[in-house]
Parts: C-alpha cells; sequence; structure tokens
C-alpha cells in the first residue's frame, strides 16, 4: 500500500537527512564516472547537509522535502537564476537536485517533488526549468523526459593526459 506523500519546504532540521541523500546523489555520480564526480568522503553527510541548510537563506533558492509514511523520502534543491552567458541561456529556474531514497522510488516521490519544485520555480517568476542529470543514469533520463524535459545540451570530459601519472 502506497502512503500519501507530503511536500514541504526544507528546514535547518532537516539538514542531516538532506546530508545522507546528498550523499547518496555523490556516491552514484562517482559510481557512474570516477574520473568526473567527486568521491563520497567521511564528510560528505555533513557538508552536503550544511551546503543546503545554507542554501535555505539565499533569495530565490527552492529546498524542499517530501515526507512518506512520516520520514524524509526526498528532496529538491532548485533556484531561479539570471541570465547565464556562459550556458547561453536567459532566466530560468535551474533545478540542480533531485533525490528519492530507493526504497521510495516508484510511489510517486520524484513526481511530487518535480510538481512541488516547478510550482515554487513558478511562483517566483521563473519562464523556463533546465535540469542536468548524467548521461549514464537513464531511469533519471527517462523520469525527467516523462516530464516534459527535452536535451539541450551534452557535457563532454577528458582528463589531461599524464594527469594520473602526475605528468603536465
Amino acid at each position: 500500500m502506497s502512503a500519501t506523500v507530503i511536500v514541504r519546504p526544507a528546514t535547518a532540521a532537516d539538514a542531516p537527512r538532506l546530508g545522507q541523500l546528498g550523499a547518496s546523489l555523490v556516491a552514484l555520480h562517482h559510481e557512474f564516472d570516477p574520473s568526473r564526480f567527486i568521491a563520497p568522503g567521511r564528510g560528505t553527510e555533513r557538508g552536503y547537509g550544511r551546503f543546503l541548510a545554507e542554501e535555505l537563506r539565499r533569495p530565490g533558492v527552492v529546498v524542499l522535502v517530501a515526507e512518506r509514511a512520516g520520514m524524509v523520502a526526498g528532496y529538491a534543491y532548485a533556484a531561479v537564476e539570471g541570465q547565464d552567458w556562459m550556458s547561453l541561456r536567459g532566466p530560468a529556474g535551474v533545478i540542480h537536485d533531485i533525490v528519492v531514497d530507493p526504497e521510495h522510488r516508484r510511489q510517486g516521490v520524484g513526481a511530487a517533488l518535480l510538481a512541488a519544485t516547478i510550482d515554487a520555480l513558478s511562483a517566483q517568476g521563473a519562464p523556463r526549468f533546465v535540469l542536468s542529470t548524467a548521461a549514464r543514469n537513464e531511469s533519471a533520463r527517462r523520469f525527467f523526459a516523462a516530464a516534459g524535459f527535452r536535451p539541450t545540451m551534452i557535457e563532454m570530459t577528458a582528463e589531461r593526459r599524464g594527469a594520473d601519472e602526475g605528468g603536465s
């Protein structure tokens, strides 16, 4: 039986759980490509939780949590950003993270977080929404495509030759 999903603004008290979920995101990405993504370490949970708690105070930032059966099952982190010449993008709601605990996936948590995030960004005037997902994260790519997102950029990464041997 599926429990109801409740989405609410995150608070500083959520920081430890946000840190756990954020650390799982770091670990997943590192697993996808250890040369591109940072490895989780002893301080990852605490650091990520602290980072998101600090972001709560920044204007234009949206940090939401989804509760299911009385526990935080996922979170979203996004912000309204102005024109960005590096990204060749006009003003937009930039969705940085949507993370759902594996035990709560396919239960409507991600969909509820995405809808609430888009609503919150829209209320702040965002005319469009952009996000990035790891190329190897096929389930996330399918989820976002089903929600109406389309691919617009592809990041490519290469290591400097000799970097692994300490060369220059």
